[in-house]
């Protein structure tokens, strides 16, 4: 399924006459112009989405501006915030976004996806691990103190009291601790909770646009993301457009691949990216080893 059909930046002309007729670039020399300049004499025609877009290209090829610029033009929601100048809005204006007829209704699930949202959902399950724990240990001290209490009731305000030192005396800490307090949360590894972030995240019929989203993935659970998200794009009409390195994910069936680092910027087979081919050149000289 398509929801964003296609998806363009300002031409470099219009970059520069909006620079040169800017009053915010006149007052100031030194505020940031991002993103303006980003792609200047990049040649960055028209993106042709389809149901898997993947940008691809170094550190500073403008992966994550591109996504970041889709993700504002389409009103998506985003759980981080990202470095956004007051030129920010300027350009915002002069790229182009062209939907279908059902992104209307897709756009509610839709939303910017990044390394950080992840990071974020890593903390918040350690953090309330970390007070389960706290809870944990409150609960054993009151185990004990309830299990050898030599206690008598005098009147019904007793009457909790007395279930807390009945419990304890019938059953083991353990037990106690356990109908009193919530199993862990997660007891899985950071890379297992991070892809269990996305199956949860990711609804039907959206579009998603994804940044990086191999971060704490290990290879395997790399396999598996590409995996869900092929499966989600052929048989749950979802969309993606993705930002990222990993060759597991560049391997995707059916992704559309743009080469950010090419002038200009072009389509291509995965494996014609340079970065591919370094892996290459690398698995090549260390062959003996691996054999």
């Amino acid at each position: 399924m398509i929801y964003l059909t296609r998806f363009s930046l300002p031409r470099e002309d219009e970059e520069l006459n909006f620079l040169a007729h800017s009053w915010e670039n006149k007052r100031t020399c030194y505020t940031s112009r991002y993103p303006f300049g980003i792609f200047f004499s990049r040649e960055v025609p028209t993106l042709e989405l389809e149901p898997v877009t993947i940008l691809c290209g170094g550190n500073g090829s403008g992966k994550t501006t591109i996504l970041n610029l889709m993700g504002e033009k389409l009103g998506l929601r985003r759980g981080t915030v990202f470095n956004r100048s007051s030129f920010f809005g300027g350009y915002l204006d002069m790229c182009q976004a062209e939907t279908a007829p059902a992104f209307r209704k897709a756009k509610e699930n839709s939303r910017v996806i990044t390394s950080d949202d992840v990071f974020d959902y890593l903390l918040d399950l350690r953090y309330i691990n970390e007070n389960i724990d706290h809870r944990r240990k409150e609960l054993l001290e009151e185990y004990a103190d309830a299990r050898y209490a030599s206690f008598q009731m005098h009147s019904m305000e007793d009457l909790d009291r007395l279930r807390q030192v009945v419990d304890a005396q019938r059953h083991t800490g353990s037990r106690y601790v356990r109908d009193r307090v919530m199993n862990d949360v997660v007891e899985k590894s950071n890379g297992e909770s991070a892809f269990a972030f996305f199956t949860k995240e990711i609804q039907e019929e959206s579009l998603y646009l994804l940044d990086e989203p191999e971060n704490s993935l290990s290879p395997r659970l790399q396999e598996e993301l590409r995996a869900f998200l092929e499966d989600s794009a052929r048989f749950y009409r979802c969309q993606f457009v993705i930002s990222t390195h990993s060759p597991f994910l560049l391997a995707m069936q059916g992704a559309k691949i743009y080469d950010l680092d090419s002038v200009p910027v072009k389509s291509c087979r995965w494996t014609q990216l340079e970065h591919v081919q370094s892996y290459w050149r690398f698995f090549q000289s260390h062959r003996e080893e691996l054999e």
